[in-house]
């Protein structure tokens, strides 16, 4: 008898299976079988306040609380062993740009669900916030293999109600949503502006990963002549002469401009960037930041 044929969300979970074990292997070569989790705190987290003693650094005196004529106070910290994770995923329409199966969203809810399925080996509780101009789907973090299978499906299930970006819209929902310090990993593909007080917000309140997503297609618009562009997100058709050296040079200079602005702010603020193109590997980018986390964590 003939075995049933995979039905598509069979297939997404097979292949991101493969990845999880490929990246594993290539993570645990590369420190010598010593993988510990990437979902391990890389700071000190506020745990209490004691009375000052003698040696204690000027800078950690909790004012606050000292001022109110009971002694001279001093924080102290506990460190963070495992945090919460928060997957935030732009899912507008500005996303659907690539070819078939690799979309920028395609690429984005695969990452996703890697991150997922990797953190339920590790045990490390995960979630996902979606947004658009307006969340979309919310699971909050869990633990657990059929957490993460939920989380896939959900995904692989999700049809954006909003066509429009608000990147600062959605961070300011993460940061309502979140109630301690947690690793947050941002991917979008960061067409938008106003975004980068709530990014701030989120690089200093949380340990933040952010990852751009981008196509060739933005990069490189390939010379057609004359032809009719559709935005995603407005609706709007305009007519452009994709062969004129000038729109050529607008087009190439807007992508670059998008890509260097939101690598500044990362560099500013020291959060770590992963820029991955839907026409490449990208497991050998995940894979290198799980071994700068890894040796960090145990650093």
């Amino acid at each position: 008898m003939k075995a049933a044929e995979a039905t598509p969300l069979q297939q997404l979970i097979r292949k991101l299976r493969q990845f999880e074990i490929r990246i594993r292997h290539a993570v645990d070569a590369q420190l010598q079988g010593n993988f510990h989790s990437v979902f391990k705190g890389t700071g000190l987290e506020f745990d209490d306040v004691r009375l000052y003693q003698y040696g204690d650094e000027v800078r950690a005196i909790d004012w606050a609380v000292s001022s109110k004529g009971h002694g001279t106070f001093v924080k102290t910290y506990k460190e963070e062993r495992e945090q919460q994770v928060l997957l935030l995923l732009d899912v507008s329409a500005s996303q659907r740009v690539g070819a078939a199966g690799r979309r920028k969203i395609d690429v984005g809810r695969e990452v996703c669900g890697l991150l997922a399925l990797t953190a339920a080996r590790q045990s490390a509780q995960l979630g996902i916030l979606a947004f658009s101009d307006q969340k979309e789907l919310y699971l909050p973090p869990g633990k657990g293999i059929r957490h993460a299978y939920a989380l896939i499906k959900g995904l692989f299930d999700l049809t954006p109600r909003s066509p429009h970006t608000a990147v600062a819209a959605g961070i300011k929902q993460a940061l309502g949503l979140i109630k301690r310090r947690s690793l947050v990993i941002l991917l979008s593909d960061f067409i938008d502006t106003g975004y980068e007080r709530e990014l701030t917000m989120l690089a200093r309140k949380h340990d933040l990963i952010v990852v751009q997503l981008l196509d060739q297609r933005e990069r490189e618009f390939p010379p057609l002549g004359i032809v009719p562009l559709l935005d995603q997100e407005s609706g709007r058709t305009v007519w452009v002469n994709t062969s004129s050296a000038a729109f050529r040079a607008r087009y190439r200079a807007t992508y670059e401009q998008n890509r260097e602005q939101i690598g500044q702010i990362c560099r500013r603020h020291r959060t770590e960037f992963v820029s991955i193109a839907t026409d490449a590997d990208y497991v050998p980018q995940l894979v290198n930041l799980f071994r700068r986390r890894n040796q960090r964590s145990r650093g």
